[in-house]
């Protein structure tokens, strides 16, 4: 402590003026103190010589190329992901085009079928419509053909009833007009006819 008071008292007093100094004491000043050295260097340098081997150390080691490789090796580990992205995403794109063309494959053969079953629905509904012409048609000739089967049936039954009627007239009638000899008279004129002939 008293070497550093004398030190103090050396600061302190300025030289030049001794009874001036030894009096005024200037209190709050800072204090300078000669930065310690080692081989003739301060701790600036120290630090600077410490960072000059490091770097030294490192570029011998070869810290920086290690350092690159590991960069580059990082880098084509992104470089092949982002091409097996860009694969990955091309494949995505032509299975996408793929089931689009499949799906509108499909719409076209759904339109297909649906133009097909109309189509044959239609041709149904003709043929039904036909057959249900030809069905009224031959039911009708049928009918028709009963009607003019039943008109002949009774014309037939009328006319035998009529030629029944006609018979028992005429029988009626021969019967009262004509009598034996009367009878006798028209066949001896039908002989003589038959010898004229």
């Amino acid at each position: 402590m008293a070497e550093q008071n004398s030190q103090d008292a050396h600061i302190r007093a300025p030289a030049g003026d001794g009874a001036e100094a030894a009096g005024v004491e200037h209190v709050g000043a800072p204090e300078h103190h000669p930065l310690p050295t080692a081989l003739g260097l301060d701790a600036p340098q120290w630090i600077a010589l410490a960072m000059v081997v490091v770097f030294a150390i490192l570029i011998w080691k070869r810290v920086p190329a290690l350092i690159a490789k590991a960069l580059d090796s990082k880098i084509a580990a992104i470089r092949d992901q982002l091409d097996e992205a860009a694969q990955l995403r091309s494949e995505a794109e032509a299975i996408k085009t793929e089931y689009e063309a499949r799906a509108a494959q499909a719409d076209a053969e759904a339109a297909t079928v649906m133009e097909r079953a109309r189509a044959e629905a239609d041709g149904i509904v003709r043929q039904a419509e036909a057959d249900a012409a030809a069905l009224v048609e031959r039911r009708t000739r049928m009918a028709e053909d009963k009607i003019a089967a039943a008109e002949r049936a009774a014309l037939d039954a009328v006319r035998a009833k009529a030629a029944r009627a006609a018979a028992a007239a005429a029988e009626a009638l021969i019967r009262d007009k004509l009598d034996a000899n009367a009878d006798k008279a028209l066949v001896d004129r039908t002989i003589e006819g038959l010898g004229t002939r």
